[in-house]
């Protein structure tokens, strides 16, 4: 039976299609082969840079007599989540819901008519930790399939109706305010850990959307507390080890509460979201050490994870080759004293050794250390660690490097455009913006079609087969929406505005709810909706701040009605679970603070007073403002309507909530004008 992987567009697919597995991709024939054959579907969702997929990869679907039971008994159906997302969340809700907790790989057996009915992740290849081995799973789902068919046809219908039944309590169609607001920061500062930064125990992931909505809620409220947590815990992070302190760029997460040691992998999403919140974080605070972080990070995006075509590559692997032969997490990013002295010598080996925290006894594991900054760093000659950095990095760089999922994922390019965009505009990096408009013209050109229907990724400029879901739609329009602001074009307003129709046209119910698929889209056994954040923004809030801004910019009232109905969950959640909804708090406080429109008109885009006030605009804190800049006179964007100069003069008009200031031409009174 042959394997049919080899012709997907998924990294993470054609890593699986030599296997002597007979894999079929997520399709109808798939489960037509079963229906023909009356053989249930093993379905193992991963992704590239997954580390116990790529274990149970060797261990189980390498293994010849695995395959041959496999083949003869199942129809074995790979999936790569990062391209179905929905697929994902559908049977990532009924493993949750069955077994209590979930996780990559995920391996659920369903019928022909694909209901699930047993599930699990990883399963070793011989029993261990209480955990059956796979061939112990194989052999019991194949005698329940044959000898017990009418028990699995009951738990898979089951199951399927308890998922299909399921329905979000939506709570509200009305936007949170001040009281749910004041809730959920008193509900992060209960779970912040006030001695090492972020919120929770291990492991801990960089709390990026929260991060988002205490920085803004700082801004419209002047709350020192919110500031503090956000400042204390990007420093923290910066800090640690789950930040490459040679070449920029956050990994997933750390094993450990104080951010010593990450699973090394790191994603696009992570590090567009990082970008943008050390940006902002510098924006608030004039932090020497934000601006640092956010202007590597976003190098690292450019140098490390930017595709021919102009997109971005989804990740870097946490495993690369030790050297030996072996595949080791860690290795390409880790040291010991001895590799230090071998690069440095003696004398700069112990230097570097104090200065990243690199011990006789390692940070991580036999004797290696991951490079941090400890808090009582001291004070060293800033030339001579510019060089020992410069030294370890070209070192590093003859290691073996990780490995490259280069599929371009639309709604993570669209968090990197907006990261990339915004960096470029704050410290007058144009080629940063470039870069965005770049990724931006790729998604235009390769990504939407002639409907601005949106295709979910590319890979090596051909675009995959599977449509868009939210996420896609509103990270992409957010993109947009920030290169709008920054480079005063309104072709990407426009871009933004087809997007977003779709969004009201098939994303959304008429209690005002959101799917995370279209109304058009591939009928699964339940029609996925999330709105909790969780790596990155739910679809849901993401759409939420993408039609705010929408609205702000061009007076659409159907797209501010629907961001004020979907904001509605964000009163509900807000203050019960304010870590898994932080992007819908960031929204939430724009949302009451107008969002403010900022109109900046000069004699041509050229004059330097009017890109003085321009960038003035783009640094202001307010939450969610929206920047619109062009000629006096143009059409370019809405928001230039009858803005004409003030005495011949470049200017600025501020509006919120159908009430406009004076305009002025004068940067004090505008940034004033944005920070209080």
């Amino acid at each position: 039976m042959p394997n049919r992987l080899a012709h997907e567009t998924s990294p993470y697919l054609l890593q699986h299609a030599d296997n002597p597995v007979a894999w079929w991709p997520w399709s109808a024939e798939a489960f037509e082969e079963a229906r023909r054959t009356n053989r249930p579907v093993l379905l193992s969702v991963g992704y590239s840079s997954c580390h116990w997929c790529h274990v149970m990869a060797h261990e189980s679907f390498e293994d010849q007599p695995t395959a041959d039971y496999l083949n003869e008994h199942f129809v074995s159906v790979k999936v790569d989540r990062e391209e179905r997302p929905d697929v994902d969340a559908v049977y990532m809700e009924a493993v949750q819901a069955a077994t209590g907790q979930g996780g990559w790989p995920m391996t659920v057996f369903l019928t022909p008519d694909a209901e699930p009915f047993y599930f699990g992740t990883y399963f070793p290849p011989a029993p261990r930790h209480g955990m059956p081995s796979f061939r112990q799973v194989l052999e019991g789902v194949r005698s329940a399939w044959t000898d017990r068919r009418d028990e699995v046809a009951e738990v898979a219908g089951k199951i399927t109706r308890d998922l299909s039944q399921r329905e979000i309590d939506y709570g509200s169609t009305e936007a949170p305010g001040e009281e749910e607001l004041s809730g959920a920061l008193l509900g992060l500062t209960r779970e912040y850990d006030p001695q090492r930064g972020g919120f929770g125990g291990a492991p801990k992931f960089p709390p990026s959307m929260a991060l988002e909505f205490l920085l803004r809620h700082h801004a419209r409220t002047g709350a020192e507390g919110a500031l503090e947590m956000a400042r204390d815990t990007c420093e923290r992070m910066a800090r640690g080890g789950i930040y490459d302190q040679l070449a920029g760029g956050f990994a997933r997460y750390s094993v450990d509460r104080e951010w010593t040691v990450p699973h090394f992998e790191k994603m696009l999403y992570d590090n567009a979201l990082l970008c943008r919140v050390y940006a902002h974080l510098w924006r608030s605070t004039g932090s020497d050490l934000a601006r640092r972080v956010a202007v590597e990070t976003a190098d690292f995006l450019v140098r490390e994870l930017r595709t021919t075509e102009g997109g971005f590559a989804s990740a870097l692997d946490a495993d690369s080759d030790d050297g030996t032969g072996k595949h080791v997490e860690g290795a390409y990013y880790v040291w010991t004293p001895a590799q230090l002295t071998e690069v440095l010598g003696e004398e700069d080996g112990g230097l570097a050794a104090q200065y990243f925290g690199v011990t006789a006894d390692g940070t991580f594991e036999e004797g290696q250390s991951v490079l941090q900054l400890p808090q009582d760093e001291g004070v060293f000659d800033a030339d001579r660690i510019a060089s020992i950095k410069s030294r370890l990095l070209e070192a590093r760089s003859q290691r073996p490097a990780p490995g490259r999922d280069d599929k371009v994922v639309a709604a993570w390019n669209g968090l990197a455009i907006a990261a990339l965009a915004e960096t470029g505009a704050y410290f007058d990096r144009p080629d940063l913006v470039e870069a965005a408009v770049s990724a931006a013209d790729l998604l235009v050109r390769l990504h939407l079609d002639e409907h601005a229907k949106l295709a979910r990724t590319s890979k090596d400029g051909q675009v995959g087969a599977n449509a868009g879901v939210l996420e896609d739609y509103a990270d992409v329009a957010e993109g947009f929406l920030a290169l709008a602001s920054v480079t005063g074009e309104g072709v990407w307003l426009e871009f933004a505005g087809f997007l977003l129709d779709h969004v009201l046209t098939g994303f959304v119910d008429e209690s005002g709810a959101l799917y995370d698929t279209a109304s058009d889209a591939e009928q699964l056994i339940r029609r996925p909706q999330d709105p909790t954040d969780n790596a990155t923004p739910s679809g849901w809030t993401a759409a939420a701040g993408a039609l705010l801004s929408y609205a702000a910019q061009t007076g659409a009232e159907p797209h501010r009605t629907a961001a004020e109905r979907a904001l509605g969950v964000v009163k509900a959640l807000g203050p019960r679970v304010p870590r898994f909804i932080g992007w819908g708090l960031a929204v939430a406080e724009a949302y009451l603070d107008g969002p403010r429109e900022v109109a900046v008109v000069g004699p041509s885009l050229d004059d330097e007073a009017a890109k003085a006030l321009h960038r003035t605009a783009l640094l202001g804190t307010a939450p969610g403002a929206v920047v619109a800049f062009g000629v006096a006179g143009s059409d370019e964007l809405p928001l230039l309507a009858d803005r004409p100069l003030v005495d011949g003069e470049p200017a600025a008009y501020v509006c919120r909530n159908f009430t406009c200031d004076a305009p002025t031409t004068d940067q004090e009174r505008l940034r004033t004008a944005l920070s209080r």
